[in-house]
């Protein structure tokens, strides 16, 4: 199964950022990594809300927002992962994105219920060992 999906270390290394001093990935790029919108996503967490405690998942606020949007611009064209959300022609984002840990992402898994979120999520999960985003070094990605 996991085979399927081809996922490289740096493309979910590249996704992972340290918020309030947490390993995590946002909806917007596990949504794409998934092969769903950002609002099925989020629709699915919300109707699971009890699998998803703080210590999975939170939502961030305006400056930790504004932090992270002005890290997202990569050099390589193939690498930009959410600037299309943030210069979208419904005047940019609506909602502050969530943000989800090691284990929020495993649930994910769960709640979106396809063969592409759970082949996806052991990618993750293997990718990183057994100690998951712990073992990712962000150097420029704190925020």
């Amino acid at each position: 199964m996991t085979d399927s999906v081809v996922l490289l270390a740096s493309d979910i290394e590249a996704r992972i950022f340290t918020i309030r001093g947490m390993q995590v990935m946002l909806d917007r790029d596990l949504a794409l990594l998934y092969g769903v919108e950002t609002r099925t996503l989020n629709q699915s967490v919300k109707r699971n809300i009890e699998r998803f405690p703080a210590s999975f998942m939170f939502q961030l606020n305006e400056q930790e927002f504004e932090t992270w949007k002005s890290q997202i611009v990569r050099p390589n064209e193939e690498n930009l992962i959410s600037q299309f959300v943030i210069s979208s022609s419904h005047g940019g984002m609506r909602k502050m994105p969530y943000a989800f840990t090691e284990q929020g992402v495993s649930m994910l898994s769960a709640v979106l219920r396809s063969l592409t979120a759970i082949a996806v999520s052991i990618k993750i999960l293997l990718e990183n060992g057994y100690n998951g985003f712990l073992v990712i070094e962000n150097r420029k990605k704190t925020i």
